[in-house]
């Protein structure tokens, strides 16, 4: 692959248009404001998302959308939940673990201000997590249990067009695996059946752009880290 100089890539991001601009532009927000998502735009988002790809166009996804009372009896629930014990989130691999004690110090430290001794800020940082992080909308996304690897692929793709979708139309969002930590409270309050797997939570809104953490922007490994090219 060529080689870009630093005044061609700083020339490229600054005449970044369409895809390439909602692609980047699209973050993590871990604090939203109060103000309501019209439901017209949501589904407009939703709407476009179904065109994602999937296999043998089965169209795995199933996303349970909570607003309003639901969104706050859902907040009551995970919080009571999250007060008593731990999510049921497995692990990271070891070879794994660095990825996420590295996004900790940019998100807790430097977005947040909160020093790794301070054991009480970064709890109460962790259980906004169960708040939505003020978002008036969240997103549970599932498939079916019976489904495996290829097909979570598909809810992958469909999930990714949905949220530049939602950047697109100027609202924020932030992917939650925390929220799949516990089902139960999730299978209770939104009426999710057993046959469906729960994968992860998405919460929507605007954002707080006067909190410190939504202005980071995390890097991500380059392409000759995670791909590999073969012409012979």
């Amino acid at each position: 692959m060529a080689e870009e100089t630093t005044e061609t890539k700083t020339q490229t991001q600054s005449e970044l248009t369409g895809l390439d601009h909602v692609v980047l532009q699209r973050h993590s927000t871990r604090m939203f404001l109060p103000t309501p998502v019209s439901i017209s735009i949501l589904c407009e988002a939703l709407e476009l998302a179904r065109h994602a790809p999937s296999n043998s166009n089965i169209q795995p996804w199933r996303t349970f959308i909570a607003t309003g009372a639901a969104r706050d009896r859902l907040r009551t629930a995970l919080l009571a939940a999250a007060g008593g014990g731990a999510p049921n989130i497995p692990a990271l691999p070891e070879a794994f673990r660095h990825f996420r004690t590295d996004l900790g110090k940019q998100v807790y430290n430097k977005g947040m201000g909160i020093a790794r001794e301070d054991a009480a800020g970064r709890a109460a940082a962790v259980m906004r997590n169960y708040e939505f992080f003020k978002a008036p909308v969240v997103g549970i996304l599932c498939m079916h249990r019976e489904l495996d690897l290829q097909d979570a692929v598909g809810v992958g793709m469909y999930l990714q067009t949905l949220l530049l979708s939602l950047t697109q139309k100027g609202l924020n969002s932030c992917v939650e695996v925390s929220l799949a930590g516990y089902p139960e409270v999730l299978r209770k309050e939104l009426g999710i059946s057993e046959e469906l797997t729960i994968l992860c939570g998405v919460a929507i809104g605007y954002e707080d752009a006067s909190f410190g953490a939504n202005k980071l922007r995390i890097q991500r490994l380059p392409v000759e880290e995670t791909t590999v090219f073969l012409d012979e």
